[in-house]
């Protein structure tokens, strides 16, 4: 069982490394996913009337964070993914607090990238596939 733990830890560990590397990960920054949930009980123009009293395009993005990708998600809402340096998570919740709610309900998730652990998973099971 112990073996079994640090082999799953080491493994883990290996494609954590590898994915952060690939990336380009800084030590010091994280990408947060934030879910910006329209609330539903108001319509288009209702939600963007909020946005501006609130000054939302003024202040999310925080000028500290980097767009990774933004997608509307039909019938939910916005998905953001940021990358931003540890010590600006805080700016990154005080745009969210002060320009989003009203109009969202929020949701953040730390992420990583996992394509290129799913690329090297491929890779590693084509190539065992044709010994």
């Amino acid at each position: 069982m112990k073996l079994l733990l640090l082999f799953l830890l080491h493994v883990v560990g290996s494609h954590l490394a590898a994915a952060q590397k690939t990336a380009g990960a800084a030590a010091d920054s994280a990408v947060i996913t934030v879910f910006l949930k329209h609330q539903q009980d108001k319509n288009l123009k209702q939600l963007q009337e909020i946005q501006e009293k609130n000054g939302f395009w003024e202040v999310f993005p925080p000028k500290e964070a980097r767009v990774v990708s933004w997608y509307v998600m039909m019938g939910i809402g916005q998905v953001v993914t940021l990358k931003v340096a540890a010590k600006d998570v805080r700016a990154l919740n005080l745009a969210v607090e002060n320009g989003a709610w009203g109009a969202f309900t929020t949701e953040f998730y730390p992420t990583y990238d996992f394509v290129p652990i799913w690329r090297e998973t491929l890779r590693k099971r084509r190539s065992a596939e044709k010994r």
